[in-house]
């Protein structure tokens, strides 16, 4: 029985429920009883007494079962063996029996047999995996699917008996609102933690894999290394690559700067005049045209850069020397021109927001005074609105350090330290991808690597964060 199935007949009971109990209540009515809640809430206290407890037996249900297979895995592997990578096998080798609808008597023999079999029907295998998986693969089945089936039927029948238990507790006095608000309550308190959780989450998995990488790689020489070259040396030298973080984070920093220069002006200045300038009619025309920019994906500016923008730029400095360009089709500048473009939407459209929050009172006064519209703008509105400015700066800075496809096309993947904008340089999220795709195994420090550079940039937009928000803070205070 699958899980999705499970789901469905649980929503259906509890559908079931919401209706019986709404009848029941209403049939409960008499003249001269003031019933405390409406018949809907009794059929949905019901409703949620019969998928809510149900839904979480059967999500704990699943969980311990996943860690009793994991085990099965662990205790049928032969000693000496890669525990990961043969465990890893060994699902891979139970999903191609599941599709193949191989079990028990008519299992392969061989492990080879198995990956013929699956080829033919359009399922990879790894090559190297050995004949005791298969058996152990169709042992893992089938404890997964004795486990679905008793998962199930734990959670139907938990469900019957909630629904029941809902039914039979209604009653003109029952405070059905009560409860059913407040189960509303708990449920997006567990909403606004998700949050918190996924956030928790990435780090642990991503703390994890960081510190295998540093138990192989100096910390020291990761931080301050100023030399990127994730390769072993020559085969049985045992000498590892060099894993430099220092032009990754350049890179990074110095194309964000690029694009920041060109999208903060432009959208703020865009933002200042919709927002205080323009006609009604003009900025409901300009504001979406703006907007589309927003829309379009960056893969798209990416080819336009490699393509349009970065060759332009190259003739253009080739004719202004005469000679050899002193722009490169792939640069820093090329990849921020187009990033802070791309960018320009994000800053106007978050700021205009911003600016036309603050109270028109604000407005009146300064102009009352005697200031101008300019100078209104200057020394009222946006020291007022600096605040939401700021975290729409931030929200900038966050895409353009975490943008991968512009930098790619626009900036190429070179690994660099130049304070030239006209030279290519790559950034920490383009070697990520690099790092994550290929034929190298999951546990070699190439591999390992993406997760530390992942883990760095965590803390880097963190860092950001703290800030913006100290600034916020700090000239929110002069307003309130």
């Amino acid at each position: 029985m699958s899980g999705y199935s499970v789901l469905a007949v649980l929503a259906v009971i509890g559908l079931v429920g919401y209706v019986l109990g709404g009848r029941r209540a209403v049939a409960q009515r008499r003249p001269g009883i003031v019933s405390h809640s409406l018949p809907a809430y009794h059929g949905w206290l019901t409703a949620i007494f019969a998928v809510v407890p149900a839904a979480l037996a059967y999500i704990a249900w699943s969980l311990g079962a996943s860690l009793l297979l994991e085990q099965t895995i662990a205790a049928g592997l032969p000693a000496g063996s890669e525990p990961s990578l043969a465990a890893s096998m060994v699902r891979s080798a139970g999903n191609a029996l599941e599709a193949l609808g191989l079990s028990g008597p008519t299992l392969p023999k061989s492990y080879a047999d198995l990956a013929t079999l699956a080829f033919a029907k359009g399922i990879s295998l790894p090559s190297q995996g050995a004949d005791y998986m298969v058996p152990l693969a169709d042992a893992v089945n089938a404890q997964r699917h004795a486990a679905a089936l008793w998962g199930g039927a734990l959670a139907i029948v938990l469900a019957v008996l909630g629904a029941a238990y809902g039914y039979a507790r209604i009653a003109p006095r029952a405070r059905a609102r009560n409860q059913v608000e407040r189960a509303m309550l708990w449920g997006l308190l567990a909403a606004s933690t998700v949050a918190i959780l996924t956030t928790v989450g990435i780090v642990l998995s991503m703390l994890g894999e960081t510190l295998h990488f540093f138990s192989e790689i100096d910390p020291l020489s990761f931080f301050f290394g100023t030399v990127w070259d994730p390769r072993f040396s020559a085969a049985g030298s045992g000498q590892a690559g060099q894993f430099g973080l220092v032009p990754l984070l350049a890179g990074t920093l110095y194309i964000a700067l690029v694009a920041m220069l060109v999208a903060v002006p432009v959208g703020l200045m865009a933002a200042i005049y919709m927002g205080e300038y323009a006609s009604p009619r003009l900025r409901s025309t300009v504001k979406p045209l703006l907007e589309l920019l927003a829309g379009i994906p960056t893969i798209v500016y990416g080819i336009f850069a490699m393509v349009t923008l970065g060759p332009l730029l190259r003739d253009l400095s080739a004719a202004l020397t005469g000679g050899t360009p002193f722009i490169q089709a792939q640069s820093v500048f090329t990849a921020g021109l187009i990033m802070g473009v791309m960018l320009i939407p994000v800053v106007s459209s978050l700021s205009d927001d911003v600016i036309t929050a603050v109270p028109r009172a604000m407005r009146d006064g300064s102009l009352a005074l005697g200031a101008t519209r300019s100078e209104t703008i200057k020394r009222v509105i946006v020291p007022a609105a600096l605040p939401g400015i700021v975290g729409a700066l931030l929200l900038t800075a966050s895409r353009a350090i975490g943008e991968t496809m512009i930098v790619v096309l626009a900036a190429g993947v070179a690994a660099r330290l130049s304070a030239n904008p006209f030279e290519a340089m790559t950034t920490i999220t383009v070697k990520i991808v690099n790092q994550l795709t290929g034929d190298l195994e999951f546990n070699s420090p190439q591999t390992l690597v993406a997760f530390a550079l992942g883990l760095t940039l965590f803390v880097l937009t963190l860092g950001m964060n703290v800030y913006a928000l100290y600034i916020v803070r700090k000239y929110r205070e002069q307003y309130e």
